[in-house]
């Protein structure tokens, strides 16, 4: 007992005089290292918290009012009412909630929120109170009223007030003569309303969206699915109640996969910081672990010691990360939610709370990378013997002597990046594409020391007569101390390195999209109806509104186009029907086939053809010639892809049929979308204010071609902002790594600098030293960043994008971007060297010198 309390005590004392004491005493370092490690933290606990939140959607407000249900039925453009009857004459003990859910738009506020229509007899005899009604007896005469609906409560609503709601294409007055009960817990607002009375506003009379059931505890819930499948005609689906929340979730998982490997960038540029920083307490601190080996301290002591460092930075970054994280996932959580709406789901982000998950995590996080990342030089520190421990420039060597080993390497795992590379998706997670990237930077790291002793031994020579003997000297620092050099030079260029591929990918799918519009929009006009647009909501136009405008002057013919969501082999897929004009064919092909529009579009309108989109084909292994089945209408129908189209809009996947075959299957006839193709010559802002007085009484929006490209661009880059931010946080740490670190170098080379200034080297020349150091490391970085970056922008394109989303972009290079880039964070990169470099102009020449 006394024997550990004094190893604990011998241990607590190394530990202050060998690490804390050099801790506390270099503050700006220690500082720089744990912002750096807290940043990084900060970014995966905000991505954390920040995806949780965005993937709160409207899907789990319905899910929340479907209460207690086992199962649901879903079919293709809605349910009819005929298979609720059907439901409900089985013999079987069933509790039966036909329900209508849409999406209503709040005109004050411009928000959209989840619209549910409910039978309140069939709920009441269910025993099932999913609102309150107001007081009095006649409250609960209002459920028959068209204009009657009940709320989530909220400050300065009460019973009576009349709300402006847009549904579909109308706008109408309904007022509020209930509340649902604080006890049905809501992920936000939404509406409520008579099952007919919604069935009315949504234009769905004669269908309900889903029938939700409760059945007996024996025999099971597959049994039970099973029994009302064989019951039901072939096109009506019986899942498990949720399941399609579950769809959703699947299908956003691999965008939530890509954004947390996208956050442990700068968690990845913060473990090369703190390797470097341990190295730099390693080297600093040579000779007192050589007088401690010496002294009969045992290996564990040493490196436990230094890893103790480490966690001390995890811990005091992991610290700092909570509030940061909570800061940063509010911003997260705005750019989140624009990505969801437009590529996935309609959504609405939850509440951000810290809980103790998430405080573990960044601890855990924090404290993991911050040991994984000291330990090569911490057990290099308990290694070594005392002699070479106590002796200068050991590992500076071993470091000069390997490189070309390291170099041989670099090659090995580059060959091993370029295969697996080449290896098919696991369960739609491009695992071997983000294996490929990881063996690419690590090729690169090992590389680095041969490039920094090529370029810095011949480049010397010419930089003296460039910018003086200053420069030459700081080229030959950097040349020897390759160690040190190699590590900064790593995080830097990791960072640059996924800013330049994630920038050439952004641009390149940037520039790829601007072409797919050009050939998308052969209309002049195109109008939709108004309110807040998502990939899962389908509002539709009235349909004696597409006639109005048909009739116009000006107005040669209109197309109308329907989309309906479905759910095709456990995803969510967009079906839709369009009238496809042979009249004004594309531009040039969209097709993978290559062939004229005009063909395809004669083959589709032939009986049961479809086209199916790029990323619904990838995901669903399908290809041209084969034949798909699809519920609709309550029948299973098998269609024939006749051709593959380019899609950038959805990610989702289209099947996309002529609409007069969908007519067959769904006799809806409102359209989702109208396009208006005018006559030639006709003048487009005198027919667009014909349209406008034509559809006085809809409320819709009406774009040119040319508004939408503008807008699908601005889409675009708001889609990809949270992408952007993620880099910046990555250089931003890397940045802040090399100022530390270059500290960390004035620090452990004063005594050279004092010795340059009893030689006479100036203060001026002494600050020139160090910014040309700084200078150099950033043009390095900018070498490697590049040429690293290149690669796994091909990686990104062709591999981890194709894998997770089924895209095909076209590789475009944004020159003038990543010039702009790359010098900014040069600049940056100079400017890190500032303060190290008053540090060094205060250090007093003879006393630094005396050190030692």
């Amino acid at each position: 007992m006394a024997a550990s309390w004094i190893n604990g005590m011998a241990y607590l004392t190394l530990f202050f005089r060998l690490i804390l004491r050099p801790v506390l005493r270099e503050r700006a370092r220690s500082l720089l290292v744990t912002g750096a490690v807290a940043l990084g933290v900060a970014v995966v606990l905000a991505i954390d918290l920040a995806g949780n939140a965005a993937a709160g959607s409207f899907r789990s407000s319905m899910e929340t009012m479907a209460g207690d249900n086992d199962l649901e039925v879903t079919a293709a453009g809605g349910v009819p009412d005929a298979i609720v009857g059907q439901v409900a004459r089985l013999p079987y003990p069933l509790r039966i909630s036909a329900r209508i859910e849409d999406h209503a738009t709040i005109v004050s506020a411009g928000e959209a929120v989840p619209l549910i229509g409910i039978d309140f007899i069939a709920e009441a005899n269910g025993r099932r109170q999913n609102v309150e009604f107001g007081s009095g007896d006649e409250s609960f005469e209002h459920i028959n009223d068209p204009d009657a609906i009940w709320i989530t409560r909220s400050p300065g609503r009460k019973i009576g007030d009349t709300i402006a709601f847009l549904i579909n294409d109308q706008t109408r007055d309904y007022t509020v003569r209930g509340f649902i009960p604080d006890s049905v817990q809501m992920s936000g607002d939404a509406v409520v309303m008579d099952i007919a009375a919604a069935q009315q506003a949504t234009g769905k009379t004669g269908r309900v969206d889903r029938i939700l059931l409760k059945v007996p505890d024996q025999p099971g819930i597959d049994t039970w699915q099973q029994r009302l499948q064989a019951a039901l005609p072939a096109g009506v689906a019986v899942n498990p109640q949720g399941s399609q929340t579950a769809a959703n979730r699947r299908m956003l998982s691999a965008f939530r996969w890509n954004l947390r490997i996208l956050s442990y960038i700068a968690l990845l540029v913060g473990a090369f910081l703190i390797y470097n920083t341990i190295s730099v307490s390693v080297v600093r601190r040579r000779a007192d672990i050589g007088t401690l080996r010496a002294l009969g301290a045992s290996r564990r002591v040493v490196l436990v010691a230094f890893l103790a460092e480490a966690a001390l930075f995890g811990c005091a970054g992991a610290a700092i990360a909570l509030p940061l994280g909570r800061l940063l996932a509010v911003g997260a959580v705005r750019l989140l939610g624009a990505t969801v709406d437009a590529l996935y789901i309609s959504s609405r982000p939850g509440s951000l709370n810290l809980s103790l998950y998430s405080v573990l995590l960044a601890f855990m996080v924090g404290i993991t990378v911050a040991i994984a990342s000291a330990l090569a030089p911490a057990r290099e520190a308990s290694v070594v013997p005392p002699t070479e421990a106590m002796a200068r420039g050991r590992r500076e060597f071993v470091i000069r002597v390997e490189r070309k080993r390291d170099a041989s390497i670099a090659l090995a795992l580059a060959l091993a990046g370029a295969l697996s590379a080449r290896v098919p998706a696991v369960e739609g997670k491009p695992l071997f594409g983000y294996l490929s990237a990881i063996l690419f930077i690590a090729a690169c790291a090992l590389a680095i020391p041969a490039l920094v002793d090529a370029c810095m031994s011949t480049a010397s020579a010419a930089l003296r007569r460039w910018m003086g003997v200053e420069a030459m000297l700081a080229a030959r620092s950097l040349a020897g101390s390759l160690r040190r050099t190699s590590v900064l030079v790593g995080a830097l260029s990791t960072a640059i390195a996924m800013m330049t591929s994630v920038g050439i990918m952004v641009g390149s799918f940037r520039q790829t999209v601007i072409t797919w519009l050009d050939s998308e929009l052969p209309a002049d006009l195109y109008l939709r109806p108004a309110g807040n647009p998502s990939a899962d909501r389908h509002p539709t136009i009235a349909l004696d509104l597409a006639d109005r405008i048909a009739q116009l002057p000006g107005v040669e013919s209109v197309s109308r186009f329907r989309a309906y969501e479905i759910e095709y082999q456990g995803l969510p897929v967009t079906l839709a029907g369009a009238e496809m004009s042979t009249r004004r064919p594309r531009a040039f092909s969209n097709f993978l086939s290559g062939r004229p529009p005009g063909e395809v579009i004669k083959e589709l309108q032939a009986s049961d053809a479809a086209l199916v989109s790029e990323p619904f084909a990838y995901k669903h292994h399908v290809k041209a010639g084969d034949r798909i089945p699809l519920p609709l209408g309550g029948r299973l129908v098998t269609f024939r892809i006749i051709d593959i189209f380019y899609d950038y809009g959805n990610e989702r996947g289209y099947v996309l049929l002529d609409r007069s075959t969908m007519l067959r299957y769904l006799p809806d006839t409102a359209p989702s979308n109208v396009a208006v193709y005018l006559t030639p010559g006709a003048d487009l802002e005198a027919v667009r204010d014909q349209i406008k007085r034509a559809a006085a009484h809809n409320d819709v929006l009406i774009f040119s071609n040319r508004d939408i490209r503008r807008e699908g661009v601005r889409i675009f880059d708001r889609t990809f902002a949270i992408t952007y931010a993620l880099e910046a946080v990555a250089v931003i740490v890397a940045v802040l790594g090399i100022a530390g670190a270059l500290i960390s170098i004035v620090i452990d080379r004063r005594r050279e600098f004092g010795l340059l200034r009893i030689m006479g080297a100036t203060t001026a020349q002494i600050r020139k030293l160090i910014l040309v150091e700084a200078g150099l490391i950033g043009i390095l970085s900018n070498i490697a960043g590049l040429a690293l970056g290149a690669v796994l922008s091909l990686v990104l394109i062709f591999v981890i994008n194709k894998q997770s989303f089924g895209w095909t972009i076209q590789f475009h290079l944004p020159v003038l971007v990543l010039l702009t880039a790359l010098s900014f964070v040069y600049v940056c990169t100079v400017l890190a060297g500032i303060y190290p470099a008053r540090v060094a102009e205060r250090l007093n020449p003879i006393e630094v010198v005396h050190e030692e």
